[in-house]
């Protein structure tokens, strides 16, 4: 894990990390990254101006504060995108209906590389070598997921309520890609498989949710493969367990984010 490049957390830059783990070195810094937003601040407010400079509109315009980064470090989509297009890369929609991204709805492990947000936290999960990792900064190290969890791990962002975009373009080399096109990966046999796993047993009420959970939308994964699989279905059985404990208890906005992260991607 000593070759990849991973960027832990600092302050709320993970914008930056998430970029710099995509790219797999330290190219980008928060002072580049404000650079670009305040370019695209300029360009918005220019077009603004196209409508006069005394309009409502405008006015209302200038005293916004920018859409495109804040003072706790966070930078919009817009941002890293411009950052992604130095190196001729693209950000697409999972969900859009660009030819080139339907191939990976269907069979991610297919792609590059996955941008995900979720409530202003960036994260990269990208293939190195010909191994996927989750290269969230919030991790203390890179977590391997393999082709099949890769789905599953995608499906539970989604229903987690994450921002999912396919990097489209050819990444730059690195040495992680050297050394592990060499030698794979291989994970310890105490933490074989990727997904997280949490203790729901003892609470009735989230595992009756489960139960019903189970019921009603156990077809929607059939595409996946996981009828015949007793530990897909474990994987799947915690996914939903995670989406129907969100469901029973309402917190405010910074217990969920930390719960989203604590519960889905660690370790």
């Amino acid at each position: 894990m000593e070759v990849i490049f991973h960027e832990k957390q600092e302050g709320s830059l993970c914008a930056q990390h998430c970029l710099n783990s995509l790219l797999q070195g330290a190219y980008f810094t928060a002072v580049d990254l404000s650079s670009l937003a305040y370019k695209l601040d300029e360009e918005e407010r220019k077009r603004m101006a196209e409508c006069g400079e005394n309009s409502e509109e405008y006015q209302r315009f200038l005293k916004q504060p920018s859409g495109n980064m804040d003072d706790s470090g966070y930078f919009s989509v817009q941002v890293i995108s411009s950052a992604l297009e130095v190196w001729g890369l693209e950000l697409v929609p999972y969900s859009s209906t660009d030819e080139r991204v339907k191939s990976g709805v269907a069979e991610p492990h297919k792609m590059n590389a996955f941008i995900c947000n979720y409530r202003d936290h960036w994260l990269t999960i990208r293939k190195i070598g010909n191994q996927w990792f989750n290269l969230n900064s919030l991790l203390t190290r890179p977590q391997l997921l393999s082709d099949t969890f890769l789905s599953l791990f995608l499906a539970q962002l989604k229903n987690e309520g994450y921002s999912i975009f396919v990097v489209i373009g050819k990444l730059p080399e690195s040495t992680a890609d050297q050394i592990l096109l060499k030698t794979p990966f291989v994970p310890s046999k105490s933490s074989p498989h990727e997904l997280p796993v949490q203790k729901t047993d003892s609470d009735p009420q989230i595992q009756e949710a489960i139960n019903l959970s189970l019921q009603e939308e156990s077809t929607s994964y059939d595409y996946l493969g996981i009828e015949d699989d007793p530990e897909l279905q474990e994987a799947l059985r915690l996914s939903l367990a995670h989406q129907s404990r969100n469901e029973i208890k309402e917190d405010d906005e910074e217990t969920m984010l930390q719960k989203a992260i604590n519960m889905s991607l660690q370790c």
